[in-house]
């Protein structure tokens, strides 16, 4: 394979992605990355990883569809790492043989075992949980589990996204893989009619429900409430998170569900030395803390600091369950938001 056959695919890359800058071709003091992580978010741990190794990084920046674009470029992509969202992406990526072991020591050393592939096809690189934002005025408790959202108690108070939204899907997939899918499809049965409205918009208008007093309990992404308490070009959204306080479900038995944000090298990486590199470089006390901190996730190396302002929410004990059960399960999760016709809302 030549550079200028390589030089084609990344330039073909560039149309087919309007807007995104496409990674150039195969350097061995480079290291091309397809990111659905936002520039924002990436850029800074980019511009420190190049500054202490010499390697620069080349990305592609795009909302959808990389998993997709790795498969179709095949031995051609330029791609060497692809940053992503959701177990299933990395899972998935994996299942369709898009990627290659990560062969860093930093891998096995610093990653809990459930939070990494087993045979070193992908890595959690950070971690976010779904949790109860609470009405401040409205809601006393200060401990609940997921069960909770099957009491009578809640009937009518609660809110969420649509049911079949990714990080719905993790959680119910994480409650099937716990509890098993016979007790999962009574539980879930009990939380749509528990539902204030059908579900609708994202995690963001949930807590604007609470807010509004259309509901006292959003299920949501922990993170959102950094977003929102930081909002200057939507003001309002302060508001909207201030109404609120958070709680981590289970977070005194057997832990509070966690998805991730993560990576892999791609099976055809032509820079696999510096892919691993980038990799360790992500995995360093110090990456983690940036990665962390601009999103208001939790780092996924125990030894990294957590931002104060997610501290502050509270301490979160993360479920113990593997991600790749928790993948497993996604599909059951997706076909029971199906048959109980879960995003039709409330039906007793």
């Amino acid at each position: 394979m030549t550079k200028t056959t390589r030089l084609a695919v990344a330039l073909l890359s560039s149309v087919v992605l309007t807007g995104s800058v496409a990674p150039a071709f195969a350097q061995s003091g480079e290291v091309n990355i397809y990111s659905y992580r936002e520039q924002s978010l990436l850029q800074p741990l980019l511009d420190k990883f190049s500054e202490e190794t010499g390697i620069k990084a080349n990305v592609l920046y795009a909302g959808d569809g990389l998993l997709e674009r790795v498969a179709a470029e095949g031995e051609l992509s330029p791609a060497d790492v692809v940053l992503t969202v959701d177990i299933g992406n990395l899972v998935g990526a994996e299942e369709q043989g898009l990627t290659q072991p990560i062969t860093t020591p930093d891998l096995v050393a610093r990653v809990p075992e459930a939070f990494r592939d087993d045979d070193a096809n992908w890595t959690a690189l950070s971690l976010r949980s779904r949790v109860f934002y609470v009405s401040k005025d409205r809601v006393d408790a200060t401990a609940l589990t997921y069960e909770d959202l099957a009491s009578e108690e809640w009937d009518g108070r609660i809110c969420t996204r649509p049911g079949d939204h990714a990080y719905n899907i993790g959680l119910i997939a994480h409650y099937i893989a716990v509890n098993g899918e016979d007790k999962a499809r009574e539980w879930l049965t009990k939380v749509r009619d528990n539902l204030a409205f059908a579900p609708d918009g994202s995690d963001r208008a949930q807590v604007k429900a609470i807010l509004d007093g259309t509901c006292d309990l959003a299920i949501a992404n922990t993170y959102y409430m950094g977003a929102m308490l930081n909002n200057e070009a939507e003001p309002e959204q302060k508001d909207w998170a201030n109404s609120a306080r958070i709680i981590y479900p289970n977070a005194e038995s057997d832990g509070t569900q966690v998805n991730v944000a993560g990576g892999f090298i791609a099976k055809h990486a032509p820079n696999v030395d510096n892919a691993n590199a980038l990799i360790a470089f992500l995995l360093s006390d110090e990456a983690q803390s940036i990665y962390a901190d601009t999103n208001y996730e939790f780092p996924v190396v125990a030894s990294a600091p957590i931002n104060e302002l997610v501290l502050s929410w509270g301490e979160l004990k993360a479920s113990a369950v593997p991600l790749t059960e928790v993948a497993a399960n996604r599909a059951a999760a997706a076909a029971l938001v199906d048959e109980l016709k879960f995003n039709e809302g409330p039906q007793d």
